[in-house]
C-alpha cells in the first residue's frame, strides 16, 4: 500500500513537470531557431491586430519571444503560475491555457494599436494568474481560497500589468489574457459544481 501511494505521489509531481518543461522547451527552442536562423523573421508571425494574417498570431505568438530577455523573464512565472494552475486538477492547465491563447488573443487582434505585433507567453501567464486569483472566488472551497490568496500576497503587484505602461510591452495581452483566466476560472467552478450534482 506504501508503493501504491508513494507511486501516485510520483506520478503527481513528474506528469505535471513534464508537462510544463515539455512546453517551456518548444519556446526556447523556437526562440534558438529564430536568433539562429534571423532570416526567417519569426517574430512577424505574431498577432496582427485586425489584419487577417494577424489571426495566425493568435496560435502563434504565445510561442515567440523578442530575444532571450523577454523568454527567461516568461520562463519562471511560466513554470510557478501553471504549475499552480495545474496544483488541484490537470485539466485546469489546458483550460486556463487554450482559453487565455485563443479568448485572450482575439482580444488583442480586436482591440491592439494598429501596426502592431504582439509576441510572448505573458498573455497565457497572466491567464493563470487570473484564474489563480479568482478560482477561490467562484469555487468558494477551502483549497481554492487558499491558493488565490497565496498567489495574491506573492504575485498580485502583477495585476498592474494589465494597464498601460512601458512602451513595447503589450498590456493589451496581459489585459485580455488576465481577463480569459478569470472566464476559465467560473468555466471550471461551475463544471466542478456540475459534476458534484
Amino acid at each position: 500500500m506504501a508503493q501504491s501511494n508513494e507511486g501516485s505521489l510520483v506520478e503527481d509531481v513528474k506528469v505535471p513537470f513534464l508537462i510544463l518543461v515539455g512546453s517551456l522547451s518548444v519556446f526556447w527552442v523556437v526562440e534558438i531557431i529564430d536568433v539562429v536562423l534571423p532570416f526567417w523573421g519569426l517574430d512577424q508571425y505574431g498577432i496582427r491586430p485586425r489584419t487577417e494574417r494577424g489571426l495566425w498570431g493568435i496560435l502563434a505568438s504565445p510561442f515567440l519571444h523578442g530575444g532571450f530577455d523577454h523568454l527567461i523573464g516568461n520562463s519562471v512565472p511560466f513554470l510557478i503560475l501553471g504549475w499552480l494552475t495545474m496544483f488541484r486538477e490537470r485539466w485546469h492547465f489546458a483550460l486556463v491555457t487554450v482559453m487565455a491563447m485563443l479568448l485572450g488573443g482575439l482580444g488583442v487582434w480586436a482591440f491592439g494599436a494598429t501596426g502592431s505585433v504582439h509576441i510572448g507567453a505573458s498573455g497565457v501567464i497572466f491567464g493563470y494568474l487570473g484564474f489563480l486569483l479568482l478560482s477561490g472566488f467562484f469555487e468558494r472551497r477551502f483549497g481554492a481560497i487558499l491558493v488565490s490568496l497565496g498567489v495574491g500576497v506573492a504575485y498580485g503587484g502583477l495585476v498592474w500589468g494589465v494597464l498601460p505602461s512601458q512602451p513595447g510591452i503589450s498590456w493589451e495581452g496581459h489585459l485580455f489574457g488576465f481577463l480569459a483566466g478569470i472566464l476559465a476560472a467560473y468555466v471550471a467552478a461551475r463544471l466542478a459544481k456540475r459534476a458534484l450534482g
